[in-house]
């Protein structure tokens, strides 16, 4: 039984390059919406990024304590805050004006406008008090 006869079968040569034309328009446009996608994140990023501006704060010096904790003594404007950085939060410890912070021997290592280099200049004795005096405050026992 025979329903519907014999069936063309033929391929047409024109229809491969039609095909591989398609494919590759294909791909453009696809690695076209992904170059926008990613050009288009990389403003929304760089927009809500928060950038430093003004010189009237700056970080002078880090001391680490342990994980994820550490002091930091900032200057802002002409007084110098150490404050207590912890994954809680930042806490101020204390405030010094600029002749209280010079009498005590904290700018003398400090040079505000100085390049940061690898080795630091060790503390004098009033600041190893403090840091000592600190230590004993923030360490758990």
């Amino acid at each position: 039984m025979n329903l519907g006869g014999a069936a063309k079968v033929g391929h047409s040569s024109g229809s491969t390059g039609g095909s591989l034309v398609r494919t590759f328009v294909g791909l453009a446009i696809v690695i076209a919406v992904i170059w926008g996608l990613y050009w288009v994140l990389k403003q929304v990023k760089s927009s809500r990024e928060e950038k430093a501006s003004g010189e009237g704060l700056a970080q002078l010096a880090t001391l680490p304590l342990g994980t994820n904790r550490s002091l930091q003594l900032v200057r802002a404007g002409r007084e110098l805050h150490l404050v207590g950085v912890s994954e809680h939060g930042v806490s101020p410890l204390r405030t010094y004006s600029e002749d209280e912070a010079d009498a005590l021997g904290l700018l003398n290592e400090i040079e505000p406008d100085a390049p940061v280099s690898g080795a630091r200049p060790a503390p004098s004795g009033a600041v190893n008090k403090l840091i000592d005096d600190l230590r004993r405050l923030t360490v758990r026992k």
